[in-house]
């Protein structure tokens, strides 16, 4: 699968949050960027290095004006407990049916200890104001991820 291009309108969507409240991507269009981050499983060790990430540059991303959204194919009743467990800052979206990654690319063959199977491919999405997609970032390290991210953001804001 490939990703939406720059430049492009980026996909909207529709999907239920930690609380099961339905959250629409065309629902932010006032903020100046809303940043998506697809990530395979909650509670998992790079999952978890990655949204932490995020969880502590929250006030940087504020002062961006800059909405975030973390979505994976976990079910809702899982989110609520990754956000406690490691006092998350921001939402999580449920796409079980990874349909929404497959519309932004992001669902598709991985290799782990020499076996195969589809899973979702770590990918995050730079979304500005008018809905079209500023930047795809698909080569980063969980650990720094944050970093490359705001950094992505000073670029294309």
């Amino acid at each position: 699968m490939t990703h939406p291009t720059v430049g492009e309108t980026a996909p909207n969507f529709s999907l239920n949050n930690q609380d099961g409240d339905v959250i629409n991507l065309s629902d932010y269009k006032d903020k100046s960027a809303v940043v998506v981050f697809f990530y395979p499983k909650a509670m998992t060790p790079g999952c978890t290095t990655q949204a932490c990430g995020i969880r502590d540059t929250k006030a940087e991303l504020a002062e961006r004006g800059v909405e975030v959204f973390g979505i994976s194919p976990d079910p809702v009743a899982r989110l609520p407990k990754f956000i406690e467990k490691h006092d998350l800052n921001f939402p999580l979206l449920s796409d079980e049916d990874h349909a929404v990654a497959e519309q932004y690319g992001c669902w598709g063959l991985k290799k782990f200890m020499g076996k195969e199977f589809m899973g979702l491919i770590r990918t995050t999405f730079i979304i500005g104001k008018d809905g079209k997609l500023l930047k795809v970032m698909d080569k980063f390290k969980t650990k720094s991820h944050h970093e490359d991210l705001l950094a992505e953001l000073d670029q294309v804001l």
